[in-house]
């Protein structure tokens, strides 16, 4: 998955007071690329899901596709994908704590308290 740090940069910043976008202006494009591609395949297959469930998913053998919007929905389009993405990996770091504290409280109190007796 790769950040197209381009995307935004044509935008003047009178016209776009969207602090969000303003924000992601100012960083460095190594910066965008890292945590971009930090995101899971899990994440990457439901975000790409995602997107193509918006734009239509037709198979392209069978059909000379072509999508037209405007640079406000296309940056709307990639602000639901990025929400999407930020809150896919809260999730996927929410169910890998629960499986490692599941992992802790099935440890027995006699277990521990067996090796504090050893101590």
């Amino acid at each position: 998955m790769v950040f197209n740090f381009d995307f935004f940069a044509s935008e003047p910043e009178e016209q776009n007071p969207n602090t969000l976008i303003q924000y992601l202006q100012k960083q460095h494009p190594d910066t965008l690329s890292r945590i971009a591609q930090s995101a899971s395949p899990e994440i990457q297959q439901i975000i790409t899901q995602n997107v193509q469930g918006l734009v239509g998913m037709l198979p392209s053998g069978d059909f000379n596709i072509q999508v037209t919007t405007d640079r406000e929905n296309l940056a709307n389009l990639l602000a639901s994908a990025m929400m999407t993405g930020y809150f896919l990996s809260q999730m996927e770091q929410r169910k890998n704590l629960e499986a490692n504290l599941s992992n802790v409280d099935s440890i027995s109190p006699n277990q521990s308290h067996d090796q504090k007796g050893k101590d």
